[in-house]
């Protein structure tokens, strides 16, 4: 820089100024405006709502439903056993002679199924009948000897032991021999048959089975709080799995309950003289355990109250809202018929889901149509 320059001096612009004024300004302008709203209120906001401005009552439409007498049941699902069922053992030891009956033949209780070969048996008679007659011969002349003062009693005594054990060897031998005949224990149809002429046997082994079907027990699982509801001679209808329905009797109710399910045991007794229905196959039992008065409602007006409770809406005299908390006692395809209810009630069936308990709400009669179809 040279000696000759000039210091550069800076002066304010008078036109920047003016327009820092005009700024601010417009800020006080808008801040005052904004405010004014709390300061003066508007006399639209000062005035009072009117009547046409109140909030309109919700329509909903109602049903009229009154009490009415109902049959209570109590249904299970269970399965038909033979009244008798148990195999059939042969009771001595020997080969087959003849088989006289074949699987799936009905038997009257005691007839002969198979005979085993008497040769063995008989020889067995005639050995003991032989002994016992020597046993009986020696104790008359032990006890002969003794009067007249030769034998002594102790000779006697060993005798008559020898006497008793020959009479119990013929006994057994003659038991061997009728045990030969391998009968039915009692009247039924014979499932299983394993027997064939020549096969040998022994005492104790299981040669078939014999299923007594007539009448028939159907087993069910009653739960706990159900069990004081089914008694000894309650009618009951059971359905079985081949469409076909009998009429049954409540015939046994168990005492104890099931460790792993708590249920109890319960069985209906079913008339089947003509053995049409068969033994194992599933059935569904109806129990009428007593009537109560409740109403027929449509699944479609059941809702649940904020604590989680079924109930129903119903609509009071001053046409507020009512929530009725309800108990399902019986349930049919078109329906359910609950108890909670009024005697005589309003129930909501459009619009239950839009208002809640205490309301105030504009109801109509409900379209009949309408409903059948929801039912539908």
């Amino acid at each position: 820089m040279t000696e000759n320059s000039e210091t550069l001096d800076f002066k304010a612009d008078k036109g920047a100024s003016r327009a820092t004024w005009i700024a601010s300004a417009l800020v006080i302008a808008i801040v005052g405006w904004m405010g004014s709203g709390y300061i003066l209120p508007s006399e639209e906001a000062q005035q009072a709502p009117t009547d046409d401005a109140r909030v309109t009552p919700v329509a909903v439409s109602v049903m009229e439903s009154a009490v009415e007498p109902v049959t209570l049941f109590f249904r299970a699902e269970g399965q038909a056993q033979p009244d008798r069922d148990t195999q059939v053992r042969a009771e001595a030891s020997g080969d087959v002679a003849e088989v006289l009956v074949s699987k799936g033949e009905d038997v009257a209780d005691g007839d002969v199924i198979a005979r085993l070969s008497t040769t063995s048996a008989e020889a067995n008679l005639t050995r003991a009948r032989e002994d016992r007659t020597r046993a009986q011969r020696e104790f008359d002349n032990a006890s002969e000897l003794l009067d007249r003062g030769v034998a002594t009693v102790d000779r006697v005594a060993e005798a008559r032991a020898a006497l008793a054990a020959a009479q119990a060897a013929l006994t057994t031998a003659e038991d061997s021999r009728d045990s030969l005949e391998i009968v039915a224990p009692f009247a039924g149809r014979i499932e299983t048959l394993t027997l064939d002429p020549g096969e040998f046997v022994q005492a104790g082994a299981e040669v078939g089975r014999i299923v007594d079907n007539r009448p028939l027990t159907v087993a069910i699982q009653v739960p706990q709080q159900a069990l004081n509801r089914i008694q000894n001679g309650q009618d009951a209808t059971v359905t079985f799995i081949t469409g076909e329905e009998r009429q049954g009797t409540v015939s046994f109710v168990g005492t104890s309950a099931n460790s792993e399910t708590r249920t109890f045991l319960a069985e209906i007794t079913v008339a089947n003289e003509d053995g049409a229905i068969p033994a194992g196959i599933s059935a569904e039992i109806n129990i009428p355990t007593g009537q109560a008065q409740a109403h027929f409602v449509q699944p479609s007006t059941v809702s649940l109250s904020p604590e989680g409770r079924l109930g129903v809406k119903t609509v009071d005299t001053e046409d507020r809202v009512v929530f009725n908390p309800i108990e399902i006692v019986r349930a049919e395809i078109d329906g359910i018929w609950v108890t909670g209810l009024p005697d005589a009630a309003q129930i909501i069936t459009v619009g239950q889901g839009f208002v809640n308990t205490g309301e105030t709400v504009d109801p109509s009669p409900a379209d009949n149509s309408v409903l059948a179809e929801a039912g539908q």
